[in-house]
């Protein structure tokens, strides 16, 4: 099967026609070579033979027939050419000659097929620089005289290169060239839908990506809200036992109150900022030295928290600092709604392998259910994927005592490296 030399595409069927115009361009170039070679053959046969009209007729016919075979030279490039070769002895049949070579360099693909394009191309020349010899070689009277025999030769072997040379070269370039234009069409293809598939691989990005953020900015809000707001759940409770017995200690719980009140309110504003400011913006601004003023806010609320560091002071990334204080502030979160009046103990250990933070609370009493605090269940799952995320491990679990537990280790890799020289 081969493609068209004039842009028609490949065929598998009798219609192997790319365009309308290369139907009318291979037939018109078959009525031409059938015209000549029928006028070719009616000679030859009844001038140079001396064959009857009968005869002479009905080779004009098998003349025309092979002249037409150029209307299958874009499904059979090779068809016209042997044709040609038979009449090429009878000194007719140019058309069908130039225009078949033509059409068979340019069809056939290059390198793989090229001993068939050189041979039937070598053949038609030598043919063709045979039939000229022979031609000029017939009786003269000697009075014109004979030529030498080298520019017989010479004229010969010109009359074949121009008849057989340029089809075959005007060939072979334009089938180089239309191969090189569809090759070009194939990668401009390729490169179109590899642009497809990066900007639908970009898409999907940037929908992790929100979703990403959205999950984060949403942790965020989880552990202010809840924090905060078990805080002044807890402050509420205790103010209406009080507010009768002791007003100055209701007081105080009511300024308490308004102070957790507005942490909240700024922080919360801190988050929404977020999303009108640059990527370099860090949610909060939360760290590992402000888990004393933490503590005092639970024990203020009632709670008695005691918080042990050991080891010393090593500052790690922003994000793992407030990684660290969210661990925390999730523990006593979960000691103000399931363990109230429980102790609770803070532990922040510097060790050798990073940094580690731990929120024990011992067995709830009967205050556990006095709070009546809600509880969504999503708070130490976020925090998990929060240090995971980091490369870090973390644990929430109950004690063989009956207390709770929630423990992070955020490795030493987080640490800020000191670049002063020594």
């Amino acid at each position: 099967m081969s493609n068209s030399p004039d842009g028609g595409g490949p065929g598998r069927s009798l219609w192997w026609w790319g365009r309308r115009r290369s139907v009318v361009l291979d037939v018109g170039l078959a009525l031409l070579a059938a015209l000549e070679c029928a006028v070719g053959a009616y000679a030859t046969a009844v001038q140079k033979f001396h064959w009857d009209t009968p005869w002479g007729v009905a080779t004009a016919a098998l003349g025309a027939l092979c002249g037409a075979s150029l209307v299958v030279r874009r499904r059979w490039p090779a068809v016209p050419v042997v044709l040609a070769l038979l009449f090429v002895p009878g000194s007719f049949g140019v058309v069908l000659l130039v225009v078949s070579l033509y059409t068979l360099a340019a069809t056939w693909e290059w390198p793989s097929r090229r001993g068939r394009v050189i041979s039937l191309s070598a053949l038609a020349f030598a043919e063709t620089v045979a039939v000229v010899l022979f031609g000029m070689f017939e009786p003269v009277p000697p009075e014109e005289g004979t030529p030498p025999i080298w520019v017989l030769v010479l004229i010969a072997v010109l009359v074949s290169v121009g008849v057989t040379v340029p089809p075959v070269v005007t060939g072979l370039y334009l089938g180089a060239r239309r191969r090189l234009v569809e090759s070009l069409k194939d990668r401009a293809h390729g490169l179109e839908t590899e642009l497809d598939l990066l900007a639908e691989q970009a898409q999907e990005r940037a929908r992790r990506a929100r979703l990403e953020e959205r999950t984060r900015i949403a942790r965020e809000m989880h552990d202010v809200v809840a924090h905060r707001v078990s805080l002044m759940v807890v402050h509420a409770g205790a103010l209406e036992r009080i507010v009768a017995k002791d007003p100055e200690k209701a007081q105080q719980s009511a300024k308490l109150m308004g102070e957790v009140g507005r942490q909240a309110l700024n922080e919360l504003r801190e988050i929404l900022g977020v999303l009108r400011m640059s990527e370099e913006r860090v949610l909060g601004v939360d760290d590992l030295s402000g888990l004393p003023g933490l503590v005092s806010q639970s024990e203020a609320a009632g709670m008695p928290v005691t918080l042990t560091v050991s080891g010393s002071r090593l500052p790690y990334t922003t994000e793992a600092e407030q990684t660290a204080y969210r661990v925390v502030q999730e523990g006593l979160t979960n000691a103000h709604k399931h363990a109230g009046g429980a102790r609770v103990t803070v532990l922040l250990a510097y060790v050798p392998n990073g940094v580690r933070v731990a929120v024990l609370n011992e067995c709830p009493g009967g205050a556990a259910k006095r709070a009546g605090l809600p509880s969504g269940g999503n708070g130490l799952v976020g925090m998990r994927e929060r240090v995971v995320a980091l490369g870090g491990s973390f644990s929430a679990g109950p004690e063989a005592d009956g207390g709770f537990r929630v423990e992070a280790l955020l490795p030493s890799r987080l640490a800020v490296q000191d670049s002063r020289l020594a």
